[in-house]
């Protein structure tokens, strides 16, 4: 019986994991190289080998609201957007209030997890660890829970560029960019335009003589922060339609050609770059649009031309492995992983090793981990069965072909909605409401029902819009007084409108179907969770 559970890593998803553990009665322990919690969101000076990085100036994409923890709204005070220290004090609230720091060991790395001589019986492994003072130490576990992201080992294609040997310029992964500090005058190229690639070259444009951002594989579609979370939760009932309504929307807020943004494919088969200021940057002349790299010479980069350099950063994502783990389990299926539903190795003869926060999707990795979590828990429980390894096979081959958006630089990456109505199927908790898909997927309408139900999930869904409103209210604004007249004018003309419509109803007895609106959204939450 799975008891002890060893949680590798204490980000985000470790985090939730380790909740995820203790609400099913087991007992973690978590393993965090470094000496806090955060992984990701928590900025470093100076980069430290082996761990994620981010810049000064991030600034998280997804909503507040969208990425939170099912059972733990924001603090009403946060931004909607929150900077990287913002969000890092969300999870120390949230390490706080469920008493999460005590299941953590600090500054111990996890050398290697092997299954124990009888794993076939017990389906237990053992953890081997190394404290910061070398001190190594071996533990069994029942279950293993690897939470540790995949922004740690950066993916550098320059190296394999016609000219780089010779390349007399700076080059480095934004891996190693913390600010545009010693960048001043510089002339600068940034390659990638996703999320990192444009926030960098819009933060070092404020300094620099030049800046070029260069697309290594396909342009993306740019959104902005304000709309974000609308176009992340992408919709499953008509994609086509959705999709070139979204795009049509798009580009009336800034056209994508004339930027010189127009991506080769479609708005869903790539997750969008959410940036409200690279737009203002290139009709600004600070960021100039380029295709992508011929070759290096010397210290100039070529395209159709020859521009002299003094710096580029590789904003190319990253690539993944976990050397801890043993080779069987590191198999690939295409460019994806072998994991059934991205968690869960398919070979392994008692599923007590689950990945969790491995993942990409069209919204925030919160609620995708916790997901995870609250899923691989329950198998670990025995309470939910995993498919016979044939059958799990079948279903990775067939989700890296269709309900998956995998590809070789995306091997991560998920359609969210279809990703979490997936897990929260296993879980028990996935509302069954034929409506749900006109709204956002809040992750709060998880615990409504089922395992996990929480008291509060209600009030949460209901309070959400409180909370979006609260940090505008920085400043009171008097509304102009209302025409007394007019409004009653207006009042009669609407009751009488009203009457006549109801009689002319009764009198030809007929059944109107109503239609919802986006806002109705919030009623509808409401009737479910009354």
């Amino acid at each position: 019986m799975v008891q002890r559970v060893a949680v590798i890593g204490a980000g985000p998803s470790g985090v939730t994991s380790i909740k995820g553990c203790l609400d099913e009665g087991l007992e973690p322990t978590c393993f965090e190289s470094s000496d806090d919690i955060g992984g990701l969101w928590r900025f470093k000076e100076k980069p430290e080998p082996g761990r994620a990085n981010i810049y000064k100036s991030v600034i998280i994409n997804s909503s507040k609201e969208m990425m939170s923890f099912s059972d733990f709204p924001p603090p009403a005070d946060l931004p909607n957007n929150m900077h990287h220290s913002e969000v890092l004090l969300y999870l120390r609230l949230y390490a706080q209030t469920f008493n999460l720091l005590p299941r953590i060991r600090f500054q111990t790395t996890v050398i290697s997890v092997r299954q124990t001589t009888n794993f076939e019986v017990t389906g237990q492994w053992e953890v081997e660890t190394e404290s910061r003072e070398g001190q190594r130490e071996t533990r069994v576990f029942d279950a293993v829970m690897v939470c540790t992201g995949h922004f740690t080992q950066p993916h550098l294609p320059l190296r394999d560029f016609p000219g780089i040997e010779s390349f007399r310029a700076k080059y480095f992964h934004n891996w190693e960019y913390c600010s545009a500090e010693g960048l001043e005058e510089k002339r600068v190229v940034v390659i990638g335009i996703g999320n990192s690639g444009g926030d960098i070259a819009v933060d070092v444009s404020r300094v620099a003589e030049k800046v070029s951002c260069c697309a290594t594989f396909l342009y993306f579609y740019v959104v902005f922060k304000k709309n974000s979370d609308v176009y992340e939760y992408e919709s499953t009932l008509f994609p086509s339609w959705t999709n070139t309504m979204l795009e049509k929307k798009l580009n009336q807020a800034l056209d994508h050609k004339l930027y010189g943004l127009k991506p080769k494919h479609g708005f869903f088969a790539q997750i969008p770059v959410v940036n409200d200021d690279l737009p203002a940057r290139i009709i600004s002349g600070r960021v100039a649009v380029k295709p992508n790299v011929g070759e290096f010479c010397g210290s100039t980069v070529v395209w159709s031309l020859l521009m002299e350099v003094d710096v580029v950063v590789s904003a190319t994502g990253y690539n993944y492995s976990f050397p801890f783990l043993p080779s069987a389990l590191q198999a690939k299926c295409g460019y994806r992983l072998q994991l059934y539903k991205h968690v869960f190795p398919p070979a392994l003869t008692s599923p007590t090793l689950a990945v969790v926060g491995f993942i990409h999707g069209f919204g925030a990795i919160n609620p995708l981990a916790e997901m995870q979590a609250c899923w691989a828990t329950r198998v670990f429980k025995g309470l939910t069965a995993l498919l016979t390894e044939e059958n799990m096979m079948k279903e990775i081959e067939k989700d890296t072909a269709t309900m998956f958006a995998c590809s070789e630089r995306n091997p991560l990456e998920v359609h969210y909605i279809p990703y979490m109505d997936s897990l929260s199927e296993e879980v028990g908790v996935r509302p069954n409401i034929p409506w749900f898909f006109l709204g956002p997927c809040t992750p709060y309408q998880y615990r409504l029902t089922g395992p996990g139900k929480w008291a509060g999930a209600r009030q949460a869904i209901l309070t959400q819009w409180d909370r979006v409103f609260q940090p505008f209210k920085t400043r009171v604004v008097t509304e102009p007084k209302p025409d007394i007249k007019h409004s009653s004018k207006l009042s009669i003309i609407m009751f009488l409108s009203g009457a006549a419509l109801l009689c002319c109803i009764f009198y030809n007895k007929l059944h109107f179907v109503s239609y919802f609106s986006a806002s109705s959204f919030q009623r509808s939450l409401q009737l479910i969770a009354g």
